[in-house]
């Protein structure tokens, strides 16, 4: 009895992710770490920086701000300062920003169905993770 293998995929081109060819701007980067920690924050509504400290409390204020200042860029949050003494200043989502929760809920929940897969296969990998704070999926 012959088997026969099947065709090997056609190999990958090495301009599969030449910028030229890529949206420009590139779309969100949602691959920032906090991002999603940030979007959620923000959700019930606006929030001071020092209120998104406190969920975030392992994230530095450098890399807080970064995050913020990414997401404001990118559109999908405002950031308002008002004339005071002492000065504030107020982070809230925008239409674009909100719109996001409806891909970020399917995602939790993929995550939230197959929690026991992923980590039986983490465990099975020995367990390295990331030890700067919790893993976004």
């Amino acid at each position: 009895m012959t088997t026969f293998a099947p065709a090997p995929p056609e190999p990958l081109p090495a301009d599969l992710f030449d910028p030229r060819a890529l949206p420009s701007p590139m779309p969100i980067k949602l691959g920032d770490k906090w991002a999603w920690f940030v979007l959620r924050c923000l959700e019930p509504g606006p929030r001071r920086f020092s209120e998104l400290r406190v969920p975030l409390h392992w994230v530095t204020p450098k890399v807080l701000t970064a995050t913020l200042r990414s997401l404001e860029r990118d559109g999908l949050l405002t950031r308002t300062e008002f004339e005071e003494n002492p000065p504030r200043v107020v982070y809230e989502l925008t239409p674009l920003g909100r719109s996001m929760f409806g891909p970020m809920n399917a995602v939790c929940a993929w995550a939230g169905d197959n929690l026991a897969p992923l980590l039986a296969a983490r465990a099975a990998h020995g367990g390295a993770e990331d030890r700067d704070g919790p893993d976004p999926v």
